[in-house]
Order: C-alpha cells, then structure tokens, then sequence
C-alpha cells in the first residue's frame, strides 16, 4: 500500500467507460476489475489530506488519434459520450480535480503533456502547474493502460522531478502485444518509479 499526505497526489488515470467497460470500443482487458482497489486508494488519500486528480482521453470526433482517419486507435472516448465517461462506480465526488487530454485532436497519453499525432510537437496539460501550487512533492499512479496512458505518465512525472509510486494492484495493460505491460512495468522501475 502506498503512503499518502497532503504533499502527495493520487492520479487516476483514464478509469472511463470505453477502457474499463467490456462493452467499451477499447475494452482494457480485466480494466474494470481495478475499481475496489481504486476506490479503496481513493479513500485512503483523501483521508490523508492528499490530492487527487483523474484524467480522461476527451477526444473529437474526428482525428488524427483515430485509425479511421490515418491513426493507430478505433474510435474512443468522443467528448462527452458514454465512451468518455468516468466508469460507475469509480469514487469521484464533487469538484474532483480532472483533466482532460485529447480534446484538441492530440494524442493525449501522457496526463502530463500531449502530442501532435502529425508534427510530433508537444505541449503540457495543467497537470505540472496544478501540483506545483498545490506543493506536491511526489505522485502515486493507478488506472489504464499500463502500456500506453500509465506509463506515459509516470516517465513524465519522473522527467519533471516528482518521486513516483506505481500501484501495480492498480493498473491493466492494453497489450496490444503480448508482453507490453510487462515490459512497460519493467521501464517505469528502470526510469527510477517504485512499482508496489
């Protein structure tokens, strides 16, 4: 289990519909099984006095993200579809901290930053600033996917100097290949992120 403080944040990465349901167009495979864990760690954060933060892919109907217009994904989290959605059940609350990644068309892996899918160009979300008003000094990850959104994150949070804690119990790979989770687990540890 991880330690929580009120210089510590908790992010949620991407628990919506179209990843963690099965009937989702991107169904993470056991994503929704993540969800007492999640809550679980929710809750111990907030009675710690930590931050907690969720992220959502956001995407417009059309872009470059999308394999049906020149990309690698099926169609996925359309702002404000079901798909989009936060997955019921996941421990939310009013004036949760949430950011949306994505919504410019971008490929929005990385809670902390997003990526021109044509120019490779890339640009921060509010992330970074929001945990430094804040004063956080280390960030605790859980959610979808390990191998693409999770782990994207966690490099991000290690560039930008924030300690970091994996919480393995916590997240789900897409594999798109067999073994990417693995592999994505073992290249957080090697970036220096603690993977419990």
């Amino acid at each position: 289990m991880a330690d929580y403080d009120r210089r510590t944040a908790l992010i949620i990465v991407d628990v919506q519909n179209d990843f963690a349901d099965p009937r989702g167009s991107l169904y993470v495979r056991g994503g929704d099984s993540v969800l007492p864990f999640i809550n679980s760690e929710i809750e111990r954060a907030r009675e710690s006095g930590a931050l907690v933060v969720y992220s959502q892919d956001w995407h417009p109907r059309t872009t470059p993200h999308f394999q049906k217009d020149g990309g690698v994904w099926p169609v996925h989290c359309v702002a404000d579809s079901w798909g989009a959605e936060f997955y019921p059940g996941l421990t939310v609350g009013e004036g949760a901290e949430s950011i949306k990644k994505g919504s410019g068309g971008e490929d929005g892996y990385s809670v902390f930053s997003v990526r021109d899918p044509q120019t490779g160009a890339t640009s921060s979300t509010r992330l970074e600033s929001l945990l430094r008003a804040r004063d956080i000094a280390r960030v605790v990850i859980a959610g979808l996917a390990t191998d693409y959104c999770v782990k994207d994150t966690v490099l991000d949070a290690l560039r930008l100097g924030f300690p970091v804690v994996v919480l393995n119990e916590g997240i789900r790979a897409v594999d798109l290949q067999p073994g990417d989770g693995e592999k994505a687990v073992e290249s957080m540890r090697g970036a220096g992120a603690e993977v419990l």
